[in-house]
């Protein structure tokens, strides 16, 4: 699909309430472009309507929101969506062995199971107009994991394999799945990861509970607590190139740890590559 003129291009973006998905509705409907941004909460939904963006309640823990929600999208842009940016998500931050059951799957319903069942139903809508743009924001995290993120880190690799497989299933239909992989970016993700924290994981007897005590300090951090973070504007550029160009990347890499690992992964032996991760990680403090 070669992109069409501002005006006439019609994006769904999930996730809008505030970093990433709040700044890229907002500076591409300045462009002229038609976005429908989506957010969980109702309180979002009016804040941003009333900032004059169109924005719809959508909750991708809930199939029936999801359908509902795509529904009112496709009579606002009269049945066409040309990008889909698949946005919405968040982290659950904890030791593998502190996630129960119940855990792992709140995790993966946003993140994974919503993310997959809304590009399920928008692939049929691109197919039939003729090809379209599908981009999934994952992470450094859908391909290098580091500790204490591992239902987020196996929420992003999961979407990592369904994005590549995809991507091979509906490239006879034109249309293009891209991701993007971003390190730390300027958002209110890491206080929504700590009211996860809270919710999740156990107040006392864990064996990571030094590590914990270091987490909280840096989940309770104001302002950047990992080096090389960018602003979401890093995000909404490569979201931008998807859009004009008739054959994007397939994976965009945002910040210089993401670019490094996706090296470092291709050329050193796992237990170094191991090593550099911990490190990376922090032990819970970064």
């Amino acid at each position: 699909m070669t992109t069409h003129s501002p005006s006439t291009t019609k994006i769904l973006i999930t996730g809008c309430s505030t970093g990433i998905g709040y700044h890229c509705a907002k500076h591409l409907q300045s462009m002229g472009y038609q976005v429908i941004a989506t957010c969980r909460k109702q309180k979002d939904v009016r804040r941003l309507n009333d900032q004059g963006l169109t924005c719809l309640q959508l909750d991708l823990a809930d199939s029936q929101s999801i359908k509902s929600a795509l529904g009112q999208v496709l009579l606002e842009t009269q049945g066409k969506i040309d990008l889909l940016f698949n946005n919405g998500a968040f982290g659950l931050p904890g030791a593998v062995e502190d996630l129960s059951r119940e855990a792992m799957e709140y995790q993966f319903q946003t993140n994974v199971f919503g993310t997959q069942e809304l590009t399920n139903l928008v692939v049929p809508i691109m197919r039939k107009q003729g090809g379209g743009k599908i981009i999934y924001n994952s992470s450094i995290l859908g391909f290098a994991a580091m500790q204490y993120r591992g239902a987020y880190n196996a929420s992003k690799f999961a979407i990592e394999g369904f994005a590549d497989t995809l991507r091979l299933e509906v490239k006879k239909d034109n249309i293009k799945v891209s991701l993007i992989e971003p390190g730390a970016i300027i958002s209110d993700f890491r206080k929504n990861a700590f009211e996860q924290f809270k919710r999740w994981m156990p107040e006392q007897g864990s064996a990571h509970q030094s590590s914990y005590e270091a987490m909280v300090a840096r989940l309770e951090t104001v302002g950047p607590s990992a080096p090389f973070t960018l602003g979401p504007e890093a995000v909404t550029k490569c979201v931008l190139h998807v859009l004009q160009k008739s054959k994007p990347k397939i994976r965009y890499r945002v910040t210089v740890p993401t670019i490094a690992f996706a090296l470092l992964k291709r050329f050193l032996p796992n237990r170094l590559l191991d090593v550099l991760l911990i490190k990376a990680g922090g032990n819970g403090k970064r």
